[in-house]
This record gives C-alpha cells, sequence and structure tokens, in this order.
C-alpha cells in the first residue's frame, strides 16, 4: 500500500519556521540543554541524508514544485528533525520540565503553522509529496528490531525494565502532534492514513536507538 504524504505551504511558513528554530535553539542554550542541541542538529543531518539522498535522488520518491530541492529538504530535515530529535531527548532526560518542553514545541509549530496560513497569502506557494510504499517495510523492519532487542533485554531483566510504554508514547506522541498540526492548518491534506501510520514509524522507529545513546552516555557522565 502506497501512503501518500503531501504538503503544500507559503514561502513564508520557511522563513517563520526558521526564526522559530533559531528562538527554540536560544532557549536550549539558555537552559544549558547542550546534548539535546547535538541530537537535534544530528537528528537533521541524518534526515537529510535519508529525504535527499534516498527519498529524492535514489527511490524518486519525494517530489518538489516551487522551489530549488537541496535547499528546500535541508531545510525541511534540519525543521522536524531538529525539532523531534531535541524534543524527544529532552523527554528521555526526565528534568521535570516534560511538559513545559513539549508544549514549547507544540506551541512554536501551532504559531508558524498558522500565521504563515493567514498571511501568507501573497506569497509563492510550494508543494512537497512523497509516496511511502517503496520503504515502509524497512521502516518497520527497523522499529521491529530496535523495540525487539527492548523487549530481549527486559524479558532477560532481572532488575529494573525498560518503560517501553514511555518510549511509545515519546515517538507516537511527538509525530502526532506534529502530523495533527498540519492537518490542522491545512498544510497536510485531510487524511486519516497518513496520520495514522506516520505516527506510528517514523518518529518512533528511532525511539529504541535513541534511549539506547542516551543511556550509554548518561551512564559515561554519572559520577564514579
Amino acid at each position: 500500500m502506497d501512503v501518500t504524504a503531501a504538503r503544500t505551504f507559503p514561502t513564508l511558513f520557511v522563513w517563520m519556521d526558521c526564526a522559530w528554530l533559531v528562538v527554540l535553539a536560544a532557549i536550549l542554550l539558555w537552559r544549558r540543554k547542550y546534548l539535546a542541541i547535538v541530537v537535534g542538529l544530528l537528528g537533521g543531518i541524518l534526515y537529510f541524508l535519508v529525504d535527499y539522498g534516498v527519498f529524492f535522488l535514489a527511490l524518486r520518491t519525494r517530489e518538489v514544485t516551487g522551489a530549488d530541492p537541496f535547499p528546500l529538504l535541508l531545510w525541511l530535515s534540519m525543521s522536524y528533525g531538529f525539532t523531534n530529535m531535541a524534543w524527544a531527548w529532552l523527554l528521555l532526560d526526565r528534568d521535570g520540565r516534560g511538559v513545559e518542553w513539549s508544549l514549547l514545541v507544540i506551541c512554536g509549530w501551532f504559531a508558524v503553522a498558522f500565521m504563515s496560513a493567514s498571511f501568507g497569502a501573497g506569497f509563492p506557494v510550494i508543494r512537497i509529496q512523497r509516496g511511502t510504499g517503496a520503504y515502509h517495510g524497512v521502516m518497520a523492519l527497523i522499529l521491529a528490531a530496535g523495540y525487539g532487542a527492548l523487549i530481549v533485554r527486559n524479558l532477560a531483566a532481572t532488575g529494573p525494565r525498560v518503560d517501553l510504554l514511555r518510549l511509545i508514547a515519546i515517538g507516537v506522541g511527538i509525530q502526532a502532534a506534529w502530523e495533527l498540526v498540519l492537518l490542522l492548518s491545512g498544510i497536510r491534506p485531510p487524511s486519516l492514513v497518513p496520520f495514522v501510520v506516520n505516527s506510528l514509524l517514523e518518529t518512533n522507529l528511532g525511539m529504541p536507538y535513541l534511549f539506547l545513546i542516551h543511556e550509554a552516555l548518561g551512564r559515561k557522565r554519572a559520577p564514579a
């Protein structure tokens, strides 16, 4: 089954989102969340390598109309790659401010999407889309391998176990929030299937691996 994920938005959306990313990065610097920034940047780079290198160049499943694909997909990847990965990392930190971090990101997304929809009528329109039938099986395999490893670890554990429900809630919740903003603002065409499939797969597939990295770095930083 091919699931087509499309977006249509004015160029004002791009510029407002760039400004929002700067504000978010500044807040993270203020709160000394340096690892979240690094993870967010690495996440954006990884998303770009996959989106531009694999989806656009190799598989030809990504289409861009109204803009140069390279800078447009670089922005797109850094935007949701940075926010999604940094947000997930902050929730893994369990610093007692998960609600604040979550509301900060969601409010930023809503503000950018709805303000650009209201004030972007005179700006050129960009349309992007990608069909997902060529790679959803691979994504599902990555998800199953990651969670499968943690399930086996929990079954073998005699002490504390990984909170798998919390990992799933973070992964699904982050992507679902992003998809909901796109739907409500009219950027994403109304369709239930892309919303459900993307929410279950796209950010969630990376959560087991991000958890293991977070755990390993936490052990290194722990006092002897």
